[in-house]
């Protein structure tokens, strides 16, 4: 069915880069490191998360978001998920399905009842994936394309599971150096034609197929680090990304795209950082 027979539909998303139109958030109220379970928590775990300087970034970008044209809906936070913030790991919407993650660390079992429960009440359509451990955070779409992280999070069981859901898709494993987390923390598709990677998380086949297929911007060390690949698209060559990395923000000003500057810097130190802190619901090719 083409999305313009959706007169108004609550959920839709079929890439990562169509215009962002509704997204769901969750303000880090409860946020701190509470169990290490990535690298970049590591070198966090004795500075832990100051509340009051993440809620400030993160409402500072609800206000770009909403100052873009985006609707923002709030997942209710808990006490009890401290990593909560990170909603894109916790479901992605694909077609007009949001399908719900099954997370892999016990300190985020029990989000994802969180966020079925805003689904019933918002009356979406989802699914439920719960036969194996997959997260949004290692799954990125491109029409057709789905591309799958296997890393710590999601194994290759949940990836087959997928595709034996999605006949009509052509659901890509990819590999990678499972200590970045998830495959959006080293690699992530900002247009049909663009996208950001950091290469050294790649072995020689992997790196081959993705530029085989995308015109890659490379992300340094420094900048993966500070989540270089993890920026948001809105739509129409907008992009929502980190003042700090100033590289990967030059070239893609360069290239045309209008960078969004929000600093995220304490959110960033759990591991995740713009697409990790956004689920889409609505995106439409405008």
């Amino acid at each position: 069915m083409s999305i313009k027979q959706h007169l108004h539909p609550t959920a839709y998303c079929k890439t990562e880069y169509d215009t962002l139109h509704r997204v769901l958030l969750c303000q880090p109220k409860h946020m701190k490191i509470r169990d290490v379970i990535n690298e970049t928590q590591k070198v966090f775990k004795n500075d832990g998360i100051d509340n009051e300087l993440a809620l400030k970034q993160h409402n500072n970008f609800i206000e770009a978001l909403t100052s873009e044209g985006v609707h923002v809906e709030l997942l209710p936070p808990s006490h009890l998920y401290p990593e909560q913030v990170f909603t894109r790991d916790i479901g992605f919407t694909l077609g007009d399905t949001v399908h719900v993650s099954h997370m892999a660390r016990n300190v985020r079992k029990g989000e994802e009842s969180i966020l079925q429960h805003w689904l019933q009440k918002q009356n979406m359509k989802y699914k439920t994936l719960s036969e194996n451990k997959i997260e949004g955070g290692d799954v990125l779409i491109d029409g057709n394309s789905i591309f799958v992280g296997v890393s710590h999070r999601t194994n290759e069981s949940a990836i087959q599971h997928l595709q034996s859901l999605l006949p009509a898709y052509d659901v890509i494993p990819i590999p990678f150096n499972e200590k970045y987390l998830h495959l959006d923390c080293v690699f992530n598709i900002i247009s049909e034609r663009e996208a950001l990677i950091y290469p050294a998380a790649f072995d020689k086949n992997e790196l081959e197929l993705l530029r085989s297929k995308y015109d890659v911007i490379e992300v340094g060390e420094l900048e993966q680090f500070t989540l270089g690949t993890n920026v948001l698209s809105l739509g129409n060559k907008r992009i929502i990304s980190l003042p700090i990395n100033s590289s990967i923000n030059l070239e893609l000003n360069k290239r045309g795209y209008r960078i969004i500057e929000v600093d995220f810097s304490e959110i960033i130190k759990s591991g995740g950082s713009f697409r990790c802190c956004s689920m889409p619901l609505l995106r439409l090719d405008e």
